[in-house]
């Protein structure tokens, strides 16, 4: 008996040192290097588009090249995301609600934004005593995109040409429409659909992976990116514009910090900078990259992991990201102020509500059109006000910096609304969040996803119902 007592405690003294290294080895620390290589990268990039400009210029493919990567995988990770969320819910009613109440806040937190927009710009009035030339006037007419849909086109471009289409041609809400019509379709089916969302969970955790290996050219892709912008641009441009650069920079911060700050401690009870500590290396990724789409499908996946639905999140994410755009609200209103200021033509407060009321709803016309926020600015001054037309040239040649302030704050107030559209809806694991944000349940970079059954849902509710079918 001894003999077998002491075999066994050697068996477990053996088994537990190779047991212990084993959950470190499945750490997170080779991805810890990747974003300190895109922090690295960045810095080089500074540095060669300061140091060498013409060459900086060069280097724009390599960002766009790791975009593009990263857009490729958007439309399948929004289908199988919304598709295992809501065919998993019981009831459809419960979809509806939280599409209705997303859309609300959007819309409510686009007038706030272009409020304080708004104040600021009358404050501080940054265009005055400026001169634009001719030339600047053509540039700012060459702005003007002739995609920028109206608002009824922009409805019927929803709809996709065909179901497959969607997701060839890269269309966020039309691959959110059929995502939907897939997601209640299996839903109907009850456990005949469960063998075809046991396929797509599987399709996702493939795509996810995938993802996973694409992340490790951000480096490289950080370092193209803000070469080419430091070149093109150099710091000409951002002296004799650093008022407005300043003054756009400071009332994001006061919008995230403050007004999505003060809500998400009254409404979800947490802080703001417990969140966005969770999601440091999705706002380094937007930083070196100047788009928020590129953290788009890791911002689904992390919502997921906090302890938000699929449901809510499949629906929030990708809708806010064509209609919660708050950085392009700011943006749009300070600019506009800047330009009528720098034509020597200040508006009136009487003429700046329509105006940029106008702006509001073209912003959600010229959702998906590259270069959104300069694009959407010049179509809806040539539409609104032509004579400020004129100015949008002021402001090209720093646009790309300020896009890094736009695409940073359109991400945080995306996944701000996401937790308290969660909360809302009851469909939020408040102890799951407190682990996650603790750093007690770590995310998995290497799957992007949770190691759980098959299918089974993260929140009580949903399991509840899935039970009851």
């Amino acid at each position: 008996m001894p003999t077998k007592t002491s075999r066994r405690a050697a068996v477990a003294a053996a088994s537990t040192p190779s047991t212990a290294p084993a959950a470190p080895a499945a750490k997170r620390d080779r991805t810890h290097y990747l974003y300190i290589a895109v922090i690295v990268a960045v810095a080089l990039g500074i540095a060669v588009g300061l140091i060498w400009p013409d060459a900086g210029v060069e280097l724009k493919p390599l960002g766009t090249g790791f975009v593009n990567l990263i857009k490729m995988m958007i439309s399948p990770i929004i289908f199988c995301t919304i598709v295992l969320g809501i065919g998993s819910v019981r009831k459809a009613a419960k979809v509806g609600a939280v599409g209705g109440i997303a859309l609300g806040y959007f819309l409510v937190m686009s007038l706030v934004a272009l409020t304080i927009g708004l104040v600021v710009g009358n404050i501080l009035h940054p265009g005055d005593g400026l001169h634009i030339t001719n030339a600047l006037k053509a540039t700012g007419h060459a702005q003007v995109d002739s995609e920028a849909l109206g608002g009824v086109d922009f409805v019927l471009s929803i709809i996709p040409i065909t179901f497959v289409s969607a997701f060839t041609e890269g269309q966020v809400l039309q691959t959110l429409l059929i995502a939907l019509l897939a997601g209640f379709a299996l839903q109907a089916m009850g456990s005949a659909g469960q063998p075809v969302l046991r396929g797509v969970e599987h399709i996702q955790r493939l795509v996810f992976r995938i993802l996973g290996m694409i992340m490790w050219a951000a480096p490289i892709g950080a370092f193209g990116a803000i070469a080419a912008v430091v070149g093109s641009a150099g710091l000409d441009a951002l002296k004799s514009l650093a008022v407005l650069m300043l003054g756009f920079y400071i009332t994001c911060v006061l919008f995230v910090f403050v007004v999505l700050g003060a809500m998400l401690r009254a409404i979800a009870g947490l802080n703001i900078f417990s969140l966005f500590k969770y999601l440091a290396r999705e706002f380094l990724l937007i930083l070196s990259t100047s788009s928020s789409e590129s953290a788009l499908p890791r911002l689904i996946a992390k919502m997921e992991h906090l302890g938000v639905s699929k449901p809510v999140v499949g629906i929030t994410v990708p809708t806010g990201y064509s209609f919660n755009l708050d950085g392009t609200m700011i943006y749009m209103t300070m600019a506009s102020l800047y330009i009528a200021d720098a034509l020597g033509t200040p508006m009136s407060v009487g003429e700046q509500i329509p105006l940029l009321l106008f702006l509001l709803l073209a912003s959600k016309g010229a959702a998906g059109v590259s270069g959104a926020g300069l694009a959407t600015l010049a179509g809806g001054l040539q539409s609104h006000k032509p004579a400020l037309v004129d100015g949008v040239g002021l402001i090209v040649g720093i646009d790309r910096f300020m896009s890094e302030a736009r695409a940073l704050t359109n991400f945080a107030g995306n996944a701000v609304a996401t937790v308290l559209i969660g909360t809302w809806t009851k469909e939020i694991d408040k102890g799951r969040v407190r682990q996650v944000l603790a750093g007690e349940l770590p995310f998995d970079e290497k799957t992007l996803l949770d190691d759980g059954e098959p299918g089974t849902p993260e929140v009580p509710e949903q399991r509840e119902e899935l039970a009851k079918a």
